[in-house]
Parts: C-alpha cells; structure tokens; sequence
C-alpha cells in the first residue's frame, strides 16, 4: 500500500453502505488549531478527512474581533522562543510576526501604591523579593524531575499531586507578598485560583514551558512576539485550505466505536470513519455519548480536568499613551479585576491598544457583571496604572472565555489536587481508533498555541502508522 491508496474502511456493525452515512477515512470533531493541524497534515498525505465544529466558527480557542479599525486577538496572542510548531505553521501560511512592546518601565499597583520597574520581579521589597526568588528557584528545580509526558512516574508524584500550589506555598513558609504574587500569576496562566490547582500539574507545565521566566517573559519569553494579522489567522488559513471538509455549526454529539472504526453523528450528517482526532478540552468530551463507553479513567478527565476561567479586556486610543511615559504599557497590580496588561498595538503604533488579563475569582466575579459595568471596571484598572486617559478610549471590547459555549472556559484544563497522577496517563492514550488532541494533550507548550499544534501533529502521525504501515511518517 503506498501513501495515496484509499485507506480500506471496515463494515461497521453490520451496517450496510448508504443509510445517509458518509464515509470517510478520518473525522476530527473540533476546528481549533490541533484539528485543524491534524486535518491538514493527513489530508497532506492522501486520507479523506471531515472536520466537524460544534461552533460556527474555527478557531478554538484562538478568535479576532476588529475595535476602532484595529484587529485584537481574543484568545491565544502571543508566541515566543521554542515555541517553533506553531511559528512553522504560520510562516508556511505566511503569517508575519512582531516584537512585543516592552521598551520602558513597568507598572505595579502593590499594596495602594504605584511603583515603576523593569524586568519580570516587581519591586516589591527585598524580604519580598528574595522570597519570591527562593520559590522560582525552587519550581524550577522541582520542574526538573518531573516526567512532562508522564507526570504519574515523576518522583513524589503522588506527594506534589497531593498539595495546591496554595498548600505547597505555605509548606515552605512563602511570604504574603509571594501568595500574592502567585495568584496573580495562577489566575492568568491556569485561570483558577493557587488553591484550586494541582501543586504537580502546576511543576509539569512551567516545566514543558522551560521553567518561569520563559512561561512568563516578554523579550525571550512566551509573550515575546504577535502575529501582525492576528493569531486567530493561523486556524482561518488552514480551514481556506482545507475547503468544504470543514463542517461549521455541526456538533458532535455521538460516537459509536469499535477497534475497527467508529461512527460519527454530528448535528443532522453521520459518518463513518477507520480513526476519529477528538480535538477538543478533556471536560467538554463529556458532551459525547461514546457506545461503548469509554474506560473509566478516560471518562474520569471529564470531570477532574475542568476549564479554567480567564477573560480578556482590550482598549483602543487613538496612540500609545503611555509610550509617550516611559512606560512598557506592562503592569501588574494586587486589587484587579485586571491583574495584568500588555502593549498590544499594532506593529507600526498607528493605534494604542491595553490588553487586560481577568482570571480566577476575579473573572468570575466580573463576568457575571452587566456589559458597561465590566467596561467601567476594566477601565478604571487600566487607569490605575497608566492615568486618566485609560478612562477615554476609542473603543472597548472584551472576551469571556467561560461564556463560550463549545470552549467552555480557558485558557487550560486546571486539574485538582489529587487527580493528575490517575488521570494524566489518559490524557493523549489512543482507545481503539479515538485519538485524542489539544493542547492540554501536549509533551511540550501545554496550555499554548504551540501546545496545541503539536497535539494535532502527533495525533496525525498517530493514525498515519495505524493506516498506513509501510509508509515513511516523520517522527
């Protein structure tokens, strides 16, 4: 068999052809960056695949909105060093990048007062600052014995699986200042609060990311670099090439398996499939009736992996003010509802944008909030740090992951104390011919657009060696 043949797809159940099922070689439910990405590679290589979005959008977890003339990513924004999967794609899809703005100062609301600071440590006093030192120090260290594919085998897995970062901060007799700080950071990096996390899922994802100042950097960090035509461009162009395969508005809401193949239902269409890529958060495959059911610990992620819940708030003036300043448009600050911002401009600084961070707690306090009262709130932030002329912008418009009905939350899964050392090893485990994708199914970048695409290029290579043997796929 060479890599063009038609894959041989089996009888299923001993339905007869026709019946209104289609027949194809691959169905990926979910048209985000990791199903789009498996998509696109297997269709690269001769199967005939149907992509199946509950949404009537593609994207995932990745969408653009256009405020005041300007064009502001609502989910994942930005990219950096090692992050090269997602930087390939989008080069091959000609998608161009830009630096970060970090030049200046920043800015941090700490304790009522406002203090400016360069690089990522906040000026926060030096018992303070020698604090929250000794606890990167430490995750770092502790990063380094953890197993990322197969954090149940790492030592005292079952010890970090058992404390919240919360729990494990004050075992090692943090400071105030650096439970502060690390809230800070849980709310915008896993959108939950420190003490609703697993203290082991907490070391294996700054580990994939190679430790905190990468997970957290501007300048040689994740947030280093945009995309000048929005990262959303990224899931668009790939669903451009791959045309009508691409279903919209079709949810996936049954999968009838065996090991021989599955069939699909998917809003009024069934089909009939040798493999199915489920490319979407362990908590929404609850929304699928699989028959057979699938193995308990499979069926177990759908509850002990939960969304997160993170929103973003943006603002457009007429420039970047706050360049004019000295100041990076960076801030950090202890109160919120926004606890972070970024300098989201347009490369050539034609408009001045402020993106603002909402996570845990406070997303759930101020999402629940009427339109002009989250606008009021997420404004007075952005004054808090950079002036009165926050308060006036062009425009404004925000994002409420949680919201989203086929996403569910974001920007990742935020597992529980307890539950990553039974759970983790089903994360991407392939059960008859399910394969599973998305980012929280990622050995590298789990969490982000990087993590995503190299889930849907592993599952891709996974269905590749099933169907197709004898055919070289890269490793």
């Amino acid at each position: 068999m060479t890599s063009t043949d038609p894959v041989p797809l089996p009888d299923y159940a001993g339905e007869a052809p026709g019946h209104g099922v289609e027949r194809v070689d691959v169905v990926v439910v979910g048209a985000g960056l990791a199903g789009l990405t498996a998509a696109r590679a297997l269709t690269a290589r001769g199967l005939a695949v149907v992509v199946a979005e509950a949404s009537d959008r593609v994207g995932g977890r990745t969408k653009a909105r256009e405020v005041e003339g300007s064009l502001v990513d609502l989910g994942g924004t930005f990219v950096g060093p090692t992050q090269d999967r997602i930087i390939a794609l989008a080069d091959e899809l000609g998608l161009d990048r830009f630096a970060t703005f970090d030049a200046g100062s920043n800015v941090i609301s700490w304790r009522g007062a406002i203090k400016h600071y360069r690089g990522t440590i906040p000026p926060i006093g030096p018992i303070g600052l020698a604090d929250i030192g000794r606890i990167q120090f430490e995750i770092d260290r502790l990063g380094r014995g953890i197993d990322t594919a197969h954090p149940e085998r790492s030592p005292h897995a079952a010890k970090w699986d058992s404390h919240s970062l919360t729990s494990w901060l004050r075992s090692i007799h943090a400071l105030p200042s650096s439970h502060t700080l690390m809230s800070i950071v849980s709310g915008t990096t896993w959108g939950c609060e420190p003490g609703e996390i697993s203290f082991l899922q907490v070391l294996r994802y700054i580990a994939m990311a190679g430790g905190i100042s990468r997970m957290l950097d501007t300048a040689g960090g994740a947030q280093e670099e945009h995309f000048r035509q929005g990262s959303w461009q990224v899931s668009a162009r790939m669903a451009a090439e791959l045309g009508d395969r691409v279903r919209l508005a079709t949810p996936v809401t049954a999968v009838d398996w065996t090991d021989d193949g599955a069939v699909v239902t998917a809003g009024p269409a069934r089909f009939r499939a040798a493999r199915v890529v489920l490319a979407v958060p362990p908590a929404l495959r609850a929304r699928i009736a699989f028959s057979p059911a699938l193995p308990t610990p499979y069926s177990a992620l759908t509850q002990r992996w939960p969304q997160g819940i993170l929103s973003k708030a943006y603002a457009v003036y007429e420039q970047p003010f706050w360049r004019d300043a000295g100041l990076s448009g960076q801030a950090l600050a202890d109160t919120g509802p926004v606890t972070i911002t970024f300098d989201a401009s347009p490369h050539d600084g034609s408009r001045g944008i402020l993106l603002g961070f909402i996570g845990g707690d406070h997303a759930r306090h101020w999402d629940a909030l009427p339109p002009a009262e989250r606008r009021i709130q997420a404004l007075s932030s952005f004054a808090e740090v950079f002036g009165e002329k926050a308060l006036t912008p062009l425009g404004f418009t925000d994002q409420l992951w949680a919201a989203e009905a086929w996403t569910g939350g974001g920007p990742t899964a935020a597992p529980a104390v307890g539950t990553v050392v039974s759970t983790a090893p089903y994360l991407r485990e392939p059960v008859g011919p399910l394969h599973w994708a998305g980012t929280e199914t990622a050995e590298a970048w789990t969490g982000f657009m990087d993590g995503a695409v190299r889930s849907g290029e592993r599952a891709a290579r996974e269905i590749l060696r099933a169907l197709r043997p004898f055919a070289e796929v890269a490793p």
